[in-house]
């Protein structure tokens, strides 16, 4: 039986919980480091960006991150970290969080998002190369790992070189 996900973003009380899933799902505690100088940016940090899907019971199983970045001068937003907790892995947590997340952005106006990830995981989500859309990172990696979902393709979309916040370390 799948599990029934609540979707809701970042609140006051969810920063520690938000780390436990992080350090639950990887085997180092860069990616929740990395989570919390990201919050502590505010040049990095978009309110209302940061999701978790909650278990039934109310405990965070998955979370999904937006953050301020550039393709060169112009805004966009780069997914990631996405963590699960290892119980609740391949049953939807995640999809969830980060499909909240996107929705979120949507509405906030945003167009671009950008995620360095699994070529076979995030095409669900509309993510297709970013290479497509003469963005590249910077520094590199196989075209099929960087990829970019534009909401609304009448827009103009930016060209050139992706910036990371500074807590991304590249």
């Amino acid at each position: 039986m799948t599990p029934s996900w609540t979707t809701r973003p970042e609140t006051a009380a969810d920063p520690a919980r938000i780390r436990e899933v992080n350090l639950a799902a990887f085997p180092t505690s860069h990616e929740a480091d990395l989570v919390e100088a990201l919050r502590a940016d505010p040049q990095a940090w978009v309110p209302g960006l940061s999701w978790v899907a909650d278990a039934p019971g109310g405990d965070v199983a998955g979370f999904a991150l937006l953050t301020r970045c550039h393709v060169d001068d112009a805004p966009a937003l780069a997914l990631g970290p996405c963590a699960v907790r290892p119980e609740h892995q391949r049953k939807g947590a995640g999809s969830a969080a980060i499909r909240a997340a996107l929705r979120a952005a949507r509405e906030q106006g945003e167009n671009l998002v950008l995620v360095l990830g699994h070529a076979e995981y995030y095409p669900r989500f509309g993510f297709t190369p970013a290479s497509g859309y003469a963005i590249r990172p910077p520094f590199d990696v196989e075209d099929k790992y960087m990829m970019a979902l534009v909401f609304d393709p009448t827009r103009p979309v930016p060209a050139g070189t992706i910036r990371y916040p500074e807590a991304f370390g590249v």
